[in-house]
């Protein structure tokens, strides 16, 4: 049976279920997460043009006293997806109600998911890209016209039933739009990607967070926990929980940017963000493999990490910084990345250089 989660005060914004059943963060961490979302559009940091786009979207909805129309949400994890369908459904003033695609393991799932939904309710579905083509298909009527089929009985005896949905809003998120079919695709009226965030976008929440969370830091200590950060705002806020408790701690709770710094080396994240999963990866590269092509699953397994998890959390930003190349042959550390760990290039075909490999 599936599961979905209502969010009791939507015009509090986006509540992420994975994580209150995450047996990695307690109560509190829980607690602190809700607190630290933004709410509406005006304590939304970052994504300057997706947030235009929808502000003028969701004024003329809210004009018309219409439901928003269906949105596609795409980007790298920790980017504020959830946060941001949380967002549009408290500016629209309507309840906002999330479950995810492996949550929804049949038709008759989704199906009731849809018959309890209220007119212009906003229903959030993270990882949509890895519903099954079953349920996939009951989305389509009910996307486009707002309508339910179900088949009553079985053989010779069964018939077709329709139903009337209310007109809601549906909010996809995906890591893999790639992996979305083309009619699921078409059938949202938006699609926006969010991008990675500078790091001064990063500071400006590293300091909204410290200020919800009473934490006493400066402009140069919330810079050097962004530039830490991944360009993650999700990294962002959880790096400065662990700077606040190492500075409470080893110090007198105030965060400047030598006791961020201090802090952030304790808990292993060098100067470019990178922790030491990340730099088991270059590591494997560089020894185990000597510079060669190494396909994914290798890869995975010589770190001890799901191929999944490589590709989506990892991989981004070691690309990002040309760190990791992806070849045809498979995964290559580059010079830049022999250079940060300090060690030599190999000595090997040197035709590749102009592109960051040998």
């Amino acid at each position: 049976m599936s599961t979905i989660w209502e969010n009791p005060d939507a015009k509090y914004g986006a509540t992420d279920p994975e994580r209150l059943v995450s047996a990695e963060h307690t109560v509190d961490d829980v607690e602190i997460d809700r607190t630290l979302r933004p709410r509406l559009l005006d304590e939304y940091l970052g994504q300057t043009r997706v947030k235009k786009n929808l502000a003028v979207l969701i004024d003329a909805a809210r004009h018309r006293d219409e439901a928003l129309d269906h949105v596609l949400l795409s980007g790298p994890p920790g980017l504020g997806k959830t946060t941001l369908a949380g967002v549009i459904a408290a500016e629209l003033g309507v309840r906002f109600k999330t479950t995810s695609g492996p949550a929804i393991e049949r038709a008759g799932d989704l199906a009731a998911i849809l018959t309890n939904l209220e007119e212009r309710d906003v229903l959030f579905i993270d990882e949509i890209h890895r519903l099954n083509r079953a349920v996939e298909e009951i989305l389509y009527p009910a996307m486009e016209d707002y309508s339910l089929d179900i088949v009553i009985g079985k053989g010779p005896a069964a018939r077709s039933l329709r139903l009337e949905l209310p007109r809601f809003t549906l909010i996809g998120a995906t890591t893999r739009t790639g992996l979305l079919t083309g009619p699921l695709r078409d059938r949202f009226g938006m699609a926006f990607r969010l991008d990675y965030y500078s790091t001064s976008e990063l500071a400006a929440i590293v300091r909204r967070s410290a200020g919800i969370l009473g934490v006493l830091i400066d402009e140069q200590g919330a810079e050097e926990v962004s530039r830490r950060s991944r360009g993650t705002p999700r990294l962002a806020n959880r790096l400065l929980k662990r700077v606040r408790d190492y500075a409470q701690v080893r110090h007198e709770g105030h965060v400047t940017e030598g006791i961020a710094a201090e802090a952030l080396a304790f808990f292993e994240v060098d100067h470019l963000g990178l922790d030491p999963m990340d730099v088991a990866i270059l590591q494997t590269l560089a020894h185990k493999f000597s510079g060669r092509p190494v396909g994914l699953n290798t890869l995975a397994a010589a770190v001890g990490e799901e191929p999944d998890t490589l590709a989506d959390v990892y991989e981004p930003f070691l690309l990002q910084l040309g760190f990791l190349a992806r070849t045809p042959q498979g995964r290559q550390a580059t010079v830049r990345a022999y250079e940060h760990l300090g060690l030599a290039v190999p000595d090997g075909d040197k035709a590749g250089t102009q592109d960051g490999l040998f």
